[in-house]
């Protein structure tokens, strides 16, 4: 018997979002998706996406009630491809937390339909807005049902209780941090570090090895200087024995 798992794939309409507006959206969305799959490579009880339709229509109509936010994580679900979120396929499942990337032809409906629409119907707990390019950085929690603005920390990053990470900017971009602040990083990004660190690790190593042999060097120098040292000692001795004169007793 073939699983709902192989099936599901088929039975899900086709998601059907316009191309994203510039470089900088779609950049953006890829790097909140591979950072989050990256933190989470371990786990399989997620979905993360982006620029994907959800289809929500009591109906089960594809034509009706949908949306396709710029970025959303859904939890407690399987971890696999879809073509689209499709709530009636999804134990009605709605996102736990979403990302509109605001442009200048969006900015209004992210701020203001969509946000009315992630509250009420979604009920989705956590829902964030950025612009790419005025760097504007919005966040919202539900709480008893109305979203409540987001108070940022001192380094203007916002708590997404959902996901237990904090959004912020970072080089102009909106990034993932950990609870204690630290940028999650892509895989790519992760390399790059560990490479660096294994450079800074070597370089360590070698100059640590530079400080010992100049170390041996300068007691090799001390150890010379008071040889040379005491066989002066012992010719000016001598010399005074070719005198005649006792140098123990001086």
């Amino acid at each position: 018997m073939t699983s709902l798992t192989t099936q599901q794939p088929f039975l899900e309409p086709f998601s059907d979002e316009p191309p994203l507006e510039s470089d900088l959206h779609r950049i953006q969305i890829e790097i909140l998706i591979q950072t989050l799959n990256w933190l989470w490579r371990d786990r399989n009880d997620y979905y993360a996406s982006g620029n994907l339709t959800i289809y929500y229509s009591p109906e089960q109509l594809k034509s009706r009630d949908f949306r396709g936010p710029d970025f959303f994580v859904v939890l407690g679900t399987e971890k696999r491809d879809r073509a689209s979120w499709t709530t009636w396929l999804e134990g009605g499942k709605f996102p736990n937390l979403i990302i509109e990337i605001l442009s200048n032809s969006t900015a209004r409906m992210d701020r203001l339909e969509k946000k009315d629409l992630y509250q009420n119907i979604f009920q989705t707990e956590n829902y964030f807005w950025f612009h790419p390019y005025t760097l504007e950085f919005v966040g919202f929690e539900l709480i008893n049902d109305l979203y409540q603005p987001i108070e940022p920390t001192e380094e203007g990053y916002l708590w997404g209780r959902e996901v237990g990470l904090y959004l912020g900017i970072y080089q102009n971009k909106l990034r993932f941090f950990t609870p204690t602040k630290r940028l999650v990083l892509t895989a790519a990004e992760q390399v790059i570090q560990e490479s660096l660190a294994r450079e800074q690790e070597r370089l360590q190593k070698e100059q640590a090895l530079r400080q010992a042999e100049q170390e041996r060097l300068q007691k090799e120098r001390e150890r010379f200087q008071k040889e040379q040292a005491l066989r002066q000692i012992e010719s000016l001795k001598a010399r005074l024995r070719q005198q005649g004169i006792n140098p123990d007793t001086l």
